[in-house]
Protein backbone atom coordinates (compact mmCIF):
# COMPACT_ATOMS: atom_id res chain seq x y z
CA UNK A 1 0.00 0.00 0.00
CA UNK A 2 0.99 3.61 -0.44
CA UNK A 3 1.54 5.71 2.69
CA UNK A 4 -1.80 7.39 2.09
CA UNK A 5 -3.56 4.04 1.81
CA UNK A 6 -1.84 2.84 4.98
CA UNK A 7 -3.04 5.91 6.85
CA UNK A 8 -6.64 5.49 5.79
CA UNK A 9 -6.47 1.81 6.74
CA UNK A 10 -5.62 2.99 10.27
CA UNK A 11 -8.33 5.67 10.37
CA UNK A 12 -10.41 6.08 13.53
CA UNK A 13 -13.24 8.48 12.66
CA UNK A 14 -14.23 9.17 16.27
CA UNK A 15 -10.64 10.02 17.08
CA UNK A 16 -10.52 12.20 13.95
CA UNK A 17 -13.52 14.22 15.10
CA UNK A 18 -12.02 14.63 18.57
CA UNK A 19 -8.57 15.56 17.26
CA UNK A 20 -9.98 18.17 14.87
CA UNK A 21 -11.11 20.10 17.96
CA UNK A 22 -7.55 20.04 19.34
CA UNK A 23 -5.99 21.35 16.13
CA UNK A 24 -8.44 24.03 14.97
CA UNK A 25 -8.31 25.92 11.72
CA UNK A 26 -7.24 23.02 9.52
CA UNK A 27 -8.92 22.48 6.12
CA UNK A 28 -11.77 19.99 5.97
CA UNK A 29 -10.48 16.50 5.26
CA UNK A 30 -6.90 17.39 6.24
CA UNK A 31 -6.93 15.22 9.38
CA UNK A 32 -7.48 11.52 8.68
CA UNK A 33 -7.70 10.41 12.30
CA UNK A 34 -4.81 8.07 13.15
CA UNK A 35 -3.72 7.60 16.73
CA UNK A 36 -0.12 8.37 17.66
CA UNK A 37 0.92 4.79 18.60
CA UNK A 38 -0.20 3.64 15.17
CA UNK A 39 1.70 6.50 13.52
CA UNK A 40 4.87 5.61 15.41
CA UNK A 41 4.59 2.02 14.29
CA UNK A 42 3.91 3.05 10.69
CA UNK A 43 6.96 5.32 10.76
CA UNK A 44 9.09 2.19 11.26
CA UNK A 45 7.62 0.54 8.18
CA UNK A 46 7.50 3.22 5.49
CA UNK A 47 10.14 4.52 3.08
CA UNK A 48 11.37 7.51 5.09
CA UNK A 49 13.30 9.13 2.26
CA UNK A 50 10.30 8.97 -0.05
CA UNK A 51 8.01 10.61 2.50
CA UNK A 52 10.46 13.38 3.40
CA UNK A 53 11.13 14.16 -0.25
CA UNK A 54 7.42 14.63 -0.98
CA UNK A 55 6.66 18.15 0.24
CA UNK A 56 4.20 19.67 0.83
CA UNK A 57 2.19 16.82 2.29
CA UNK A 58 -1.52 16.52 1.70
CA UNK A 59 -2.53 15.21 5.13
CA UNK A 60 -1.86 16.13 8.73
CA UNK A 61 -0.73 12.58 9.52
CA UNK A 62 1.91 12.73 6.79
CA UNK A 63 3.35 15.78 8.53
CA UNK A 64 3.20 13.90 11.83
CA UNK A 65 5.09 10.99 10.29
CA UNK A 66 7.65 13.43 8.93
CA UNK A 67 8.16 14.94 12.39
CA UNK A 68 8.49 11.48 13.97
CA UNK A 69 11.11 10.44 11.43
CA UNK A 70 13.13 13.64 11.87
CA UNK A 71 12.98 13.35 15.65
CA UNK A 72 14.57 9.92 15.45
CA UNK A 73 17.32 10.69 12.94
CA UNK A 74 20.85 10.01 14.20
CA UNK A 75 22.82 11.82 11.47
CA UNK A 76 22.88 15.36 12.84
CA UNK A 77 24.01 17.15 9.67
CA UNK A 78 21.37 15.50 7.51
CA UNK A 79 18.73 16.00 10.20
CA UNK A 80 19.41 19.73 10.37
CA UNK A 81 19.13 20.05 6.58
CA UNK A 82 15.85 18.14 6.63
CA UNK A 83 14.46 20.20 9.53
CA UNK A 84 15.21 23.43 7.69
CA UNK A 85 13.48 22.03 4.62
CA UNK A 86 10.42 20.85 6.56
CA UNK A 87 9.83 23.81 8.89
CA UNK A 88 8.19 26.14 6.33
CA UNK A 89 5.48 23.53 5.81
CA UNK A 90 4.64 23.09 9.51
CA UNK A 91 1.17 24.59 9.92
CA UNK A 92 -0.04 23.64 13.40
CA UNK A 93 1.13 23.39 17.00
CA UNK A 94 0.91 19.59 17.23
CA UNK A 95 3.27 18.91 14.34
CA UNK A 96 5.56 21.66 15.58
CA UNK A 97 5.74 20.26 19.10
CA UNK A 98 6.22 16.72 17.82
CA UNK A 99 9.38 17.82 16.04
CA UNK A 100 12.15 17.42 18.62
CA UNK A 101 15.20 15.83 16.96
CA UNK A 102 16.97 13.89 19.69
CA UNK A 103 20.33 14.25 17.97
CA UNK A 104 20.21 17.98 18.79
CA UNK A 105 21.10 17.11 22.39
CA UNK A 106 24.65 16.21 21.34
CA UNK A 107 25.16 19.32 19.19
CA UNK A 108 23.80 22.14 21.33
CA UNK A 109 26.56 24.60 20.43
CA UNK A 110 25.83 24.36 16.72
CA UNK A 111 22.05 24.16 17.08
CA UNK A 112 22.03 27.39 19.07
CA UNK A 113 23.09 29.35 15.98
CA UNK A 114 20.04 28.07 14.17
CA UNK A 115 17.75 28.70 17.14
CA UNK A 116 18.55 32.41 16.92
CA UNK A 117 17.46 32.41 13.29
CA UNK A 118 14.26 30.48 14.01
CA UNK A 119 13.30 32.93 16.75
CA UNK A 120 13.53 35.78 14.25
CA UNK A 121 11.56 34.05 11.50
CA UNK A 122 8.36 35.53 10.10
CA UNK A 123 6.92 32.01 10.03
CA UNK A 124 4.84 31.44 13.17
CA UNK A 125 5.75 27.80 13.71
CA UNK A 126 9.46 28.31 13.07
CA UNK A 127 9.43 30.72 16.01
CA UNK A 128 7.44 28.29 18.14
CA UNK A 129 9.86 25.51 17.17
CA UNK A 130 12.85 27.62 18.19
CA UNK A 131 11.36 28.29 21.62
CA UNK A 132 10.49 24.62 21.98
CA UNK A 133 14.06 23.60 21.17
CA UNK A 134 15.32 25.96 23.89
CA UNK A 135 12.86 24.43 26.34
CA UNK A 136 13.78 20.86 25.43
CA UNK A 137 17.57 21.11 25.20
CA UNK A 138 18.77 24.30 26.88
CA UNK A 139 17.36 24.48 30.39
CA UNK A 140 19.88 22.09 31.91
CA UNK A 141 23.61 21.85 31.16
CA UNK A 142 23.38 23.98 28.00
CA UNK A 143 21.50 26.78 29.76
CA UNK A 144 22.59 30.39 29.51
CA UNK A 145 20.83 33.39 31.03
CA UNK A 146 20.84 35.21 27.70
CA UNK A 147 18.50 32.57 26.30
CA UNK A 148 15.80 33.85 28.67
CA UNK A 149 16.25 37.29 27.17
CA UNK A 150 15.92 35.94 23.63
CA UNK A 151 12.51 34.45 24.39
CA UNK A 152 11.38 37.46 26.46
CA UNK A 153 12.25 39.78 23.56
CA UNK A 154 9.88 38.05 21.14
CA UNK A 155 7.00 40.47 20.58
CA UNK A 156 4.47 38.65 18.43
CA UNK A 157 0.69 38.50 18.52
CA UNK A 158 0.27 34.90 17.36
CA UNK A 159 -1.41 32.80 20.05
CA UNK A 160 0.76 29.73 19.49
CA UNK A 161 3.97 31.74 19.83
CA UNK A 162 2.83 33.42 23.03
CA UNK A 163 1.65 30.12 24.48
CA UNK A 164 5.04 28.53 23.81
CA UNK A 165 6.73 31.50 25.46
CA UNK A 166 4.60 30.80 28.54
CA UNK A 167 5.46 27.09 28.51
CA UNK A 168 9.13 27.95 28.20
CA UNK A 169 9.15 30.32 31.16
CA UNK A 170 7.07 27.94 33.30
CA UNK A 171 9.63 25.20 32.63
CA UNK A 172 12.48 27.64 33.22
CA UNK A 173 11.03 28.51 36.62
CA UNK A 174 11.14 24.81 37.49
CA UNK A 175 14.69 24.27 36.25
CA UNK A 176 16.45 27.64 36.53
CA UNK A 177 14.55 29.44 39.28
CA UNK A 178 17.13 32.01 40.37
CA UNK A 179 17.87 33.21 36.86
CA UNK A 180 14.28 33.12 35.63
CA UNK A 181 12.35 34.77 38.46
CA UNK A 182 13.65 38.33 37.77
CA UNK A 183 12.57 38.01 34.13
CA UNK A 184 8.93 37.20 34.86
CA UNK A 185 7.76 40.72 35.87
CA UNK A 186 9.24 42.14 32.67
CA UNK A 187 7.21 39.93 30.33
CA UNK A 188 4.21 41.19 28.34
CA UNK A 189 1.09 40.93 30.49
CA UNK A 190 -0.51 37.95 28.73
CA UNK A 191 2.72 35.95 28.61
CA UNK A 192 3.50 36.77 32.25
CA UNK A 193 0.08 35.70 33.49
CA UNK A 194 0.08 32.50 31.45
CA UNK A 195 3.65 31.66 32.54
CA UNK A 196 2.66 32.03 36.19
CA UNK A 197 -0.48 29.96 35.63
CA UNK A 198 1.45 27.13 33.97
CA UNK A 199 4.13 27.19 36.67
CA UNK A 200 1.53 27.03 39.42
CA UNK A 201 -0.08 24.04 37.69
CA UNK A 202 3.27 22.24 37.41
CA UNK A 203 4.33 19.53 39.84
CA UNK A 204 7.95 20.50 39.12
CA UNK A 205 7.59 23.88 40.86
CA UNK A 206 7.55 23.58 44.64
CA UNK A 207 4.89 25.18 46.85
CA UNK A 208 7.23 27.86 48.21
CA UNK A 209 8.09 29.05 44.72
CA UNK A 210 4.43 28.93 43.66
CA UNK A 211 3.54 31.24 46.54
CA UNK A 212 6.17 33.72 45.37
CA UNK A 213 5.15 33.81 41.72
CA UNK A 214 1.44 34.09 42.51
CA UNK A 215 2.25 37.59 43.76
CA UNK A 216 3.51 38.44 40.29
Amino acid sequence: MTIEESLFALQDKKYRDFHCSLVPGMPEGYIIGVRMPALRQLAKEIDAESLMADLPHRYYEENQLHAILLSGMKDYDNCLVQVERFLPYVNNWATCDGLRPRCFAKHTDDVLKHVKKWLQSMHEYSVRFGIGVLEAFYLDKAFSKEQLQWVAAIDRDEYYIRMMQAWYFATALAKQWDETLPIIPTLPDWVRRKSVQKACESFRVNDEHKAIIRNL
